[in-house]
């Protein structure tokens, strides 16, 4: 088995040859293309004579066949003179690409003479990685926490479904059905979710201190601390006409609103 120094050894001899073909080799390839141009500038300087020749009897000959027919050799041999001009251009960009192949070559050959290139190359993949792992994890923690963060729930904008639902049953049983609406009434209410999990994060209402269930009842009172009232506990069945307060912030009487200290 060889040791580090005869590979590496092995590794600049394979890379002298290399270079040393390239550069035997490469003057040779451009040499030949350098040719094919040089053929064509003298095609082209013959081009230049002819269209110098005819531009001659263009100017001598008088108005008739002979003018027009000048005229139309050296509109033929100036597209000559485009066609080879392209022809060289491709020939420039073939030399270019010659030179570009050969010096990545000889680029990657020198490469693999560096012993600490592949580890290099692993350290700055690992380098690479490390910012895409961090901002994954930084995201996924912040989708954390927004779920932790509790719903605010707005003042007045609080309406439970039930509620919304039976107000509209109100409107459309009116009449004959009122009866059978009253009935409806007399079913006995959810029970409070005593039994259930809650969320401890979850706000409490009411003067009993519970989650929200079942039909709820706002009170008009702005300084109002609880705010929200199940029916059960403050004794209502149907949801009254114009404002409500609470227990807590009504006077004598239900309609009256208690006078706060400011």
């Amino acid at each position: 088995m060889l040791n580090q120094a005869a590979v590496e050894a092995l590794c600049s001899a394979t890379y002298l040859e290399n270079y040393l073909d390239t550069m035997e080799n490469l003057p040779d390839d451009l040499q030949r293309i350098v040719s094919q141009m040089r053929e064509l500038d003298i095609q082209c300087r013959g081009i230049l004579e002819d269209i110098d020749h005819h531009n001659d009897i263009y100017v001598k000959e008088a108005e008739g066949p002979g003018k027009k027919k000048a005229l139309i050799a050296i509109q033929r041999a100036l597209i000559k003179c485009q066609e080879i001009g392209d022809e060289k251009l491709s020939l420039m960009s073939l030399i270019s690409e010659h030179i570009e192949n050969r010096q990545r070559q000889l680029e990657q050959d020198r490469e693999n003479l560096d012993p600490t290139a592949a580890t290099k190359e692993i350290e700055k993949e690992e380098v690479a990685s490390v910012p895409v792992t961090t901002n994954k994890a930084t995201k996924q923690s912040n989708e954390e926490k927004i779920e932790k963060v509790p719903v605010k729930r707005q003042r007045r904008q609080k309406t439970s479904t039930d509620t919304l639902h039976k107000e509209e049953d109100k409107k459309e049983d009116k009449g004959p059905k009122k009866k059978k609406k009253r009935k409806a009434k007399k079913d006995p209410q959810p029970a409070s979710p005593l039994d259930t999990p809650i969320d401890p994060d979850e706000p409490t209402y009411c003067l009993c201190d519970q989650v929200s269930y079942g039909e709820m009842i706002g009170c008009d009172n702005d300084a109002c601390v609880i705010e929200w009232f199940h029916f059960n506990c403050v004794g209502l069945v149907n949801k009254p006409k114009g404002k409500w307060f609470c227990p807590n912030c009504r006077g004598e009487t239900s309609k009256v609103m208690r006078k706060f200290d400011k």
